[in-house]
């Protein structure tokens, strides 16, 4: 059996695993939370696998001791219930349609950004992209418990989070909490709601649609953990109303988030598996696009050039295959060369790479503004590593000013991560006005 199909049998294991602990040794550090309050604990290990075998379960006070030395939000607890607030405890549940509402109510449950637990492990990422790759989806429910929800409120909330979706990149950053609240109310009308098969596809449809552009949102401010929970949720609510391409292109998310935390490899393995199902040609090459950018990271030349090949390919047949996914609308010759010159540039060719980003960042439509920004920070780097100290300065400049105008956090990380280089040339042009400002914006 591969690390893939093994079951991890209950969260508690695996969060315990997940530390490097024995179950005497979580036993301990419970005993030691127990201390810190001034209490005492009867924790063993025996306690603890009669935890995990389902022999038995924590008390209240008990669960309140493991949250401690989990370092989980006591809150979690208690809107979750056991096991389902323990880190990790997520990965476990399979795609059913009973799990998607739980997935949903976790992501928006959980406020606090858990540092110490990022994102899924590389073996339940990949797990989880080969389960939805492989699973059929279940048949709604003939009937749920609750209030009749009808096509008409379903047309007005999918007319109100397509406004919110797709408003100008410089209102995204205000409208973030809006988007929060529509995704309550959908979930809570798929979780409680009456509702025909029809109607609720469409729910789970849009459910999924808000939680990948909330989980965006998420990313883009560096709160990876609250990022991958949406996008996880999201895959739930793909799956269940048989929607590939919006689950590929969620997976692809937490695939970009992978390598985006310096982890290519788990980035292939999930690109791999979500690349399994039938999809629209413009899902394909948006999928092929970033595993493209994994291998780059990888110095993988070769498989990165079959990729690339593979999403231009996929780009062009996505003329004739009627309207793309609307998750990757967006999909252009100007993605297409930047993110191949963003390849090449991290595989040493600066020179054909530069020339690649500077004309997609130029065919780039004036409405994405928070793509131009990046494309931008990918152009100072790559001048950057050209020894065009100047160019790059503007360039970096210019991406700043816009990350900050727009409210674009993941931008001016991007830009803070070169401050290093530009220090070691801050006589050239620009270089100390540059260094001045970002250190004004405390990045």
């Amino acid at each position: 059996m591969t690390d893939v199909d093994r079951v991890i049998r209950h969260p508690l294991a695996y969060a315990r695993q997940m530390r490097g602990w024995s179950q005497a040794e979580l036993a301990a550090q419970i005993g030691t939370a127990a201390g810190r309050q001034g209490l005492r604990s009867g924790a063993d290990r025996q306690r603890v696998w009669k935890w995990e075998t389902s022999r038995a379960t924590p008390d209240a006070d008990s669960q309140m001791l493991l949250a401690d030395a989990f370092g989980i939000d006591q809150d979690l607890v208690r809107v979750l219930g056991w096991p389902d607030w323990l880190p990790g405890g997520d990965e476990t549940r399979t795609l059913a349609p009973h799990s998607t509402p739980a997935a949903l109510r976790e992501a928006i449950a959980a406020r606090m950004d858990r540092r110490n637990f990022v994102a899924y492990t590389a073996v339940s990422l990949t797990g989880f992209a080969h389960e939805w790759a492989t699973a059929t989806p279940a048949a709604f429910a003939a009937a749920q418990q609750g209030k009749p929800v009808d096509a008409d409120l379903v047309g007005s909330l999918e007319s109100i989070s397509r406004n919110l979706t797709t408003a100008p990149t410089a209102q995204r950053q205000y409208t973030a909490p809006l988007l929060d609240d529509q995704l309550k109310i959908v979930t809570g009308l798929i979780d409680k709601g009456r509702y025909s098969e029809q109607v609720g596809e469409r729910l789970h449809r849009l459910a999924a649609c808000l939680a990948q552009t909330v989980g965006w949102h998420r990313f883009d401010h560096g709160q990876h953990a609250a990022a991958a929970r949406f996008w996880h949720a999201a895959v739930h609510s793909a799956h269940t109303c048989k929607d590939h391409d919006l689950g590929s292109g969620v997976l692809s998310d937490l695939a970009y988030q992978a390598l985006w935390l310096h982890d290519p490899s788990t980035s292939v393995a999930v690109l791999d598996r979500a690349l399994r199902r039938p999809l629209h040609p413009a899902a394909r090459s948006v999928l092929y696009l970033r595993k493209a950018r994994a291998h780059a990271a990888l110095g993988e030349e070769r498989t990165c050039t079959r990729a690339l090949s593979a999403a231009e390919k996929n780009f062009e047949d996505a003329a004739d295959a009627g309207a793309a996914p609307e998750w990757c609308a967006w999909m252009s010759r100007s993605d297409l060369a930047v993110d191949t010159g963003r390849c090449l540039l991290d595989l040493g060719h600066v020179r054909q790479a530069h020339t690649l980003i500077q004309d997609g960042t130029g065919m780039l439509p004036i409405a994405r503004e928070k793509t131009r920004a990046v494309f931008l920070a990918y152009e100072a780097e790559g001048y950057l590593q050209g020894g065009e100290i100047d160019q790059a300065a503007y360039a970096a400049h210019k991406a700043l000013a816009m990350a900050q105008r727009i409210g674009a956090p993941r931008c001016t990380a991007l830009i803070s991560g070169m401050m290093p280089d530009f220090k070691k040339h801050k006589a050239a042009p620009g270089v100390a006005q540059l260094l001045h400002e970002v250190h004004t914006a405390h990045l």
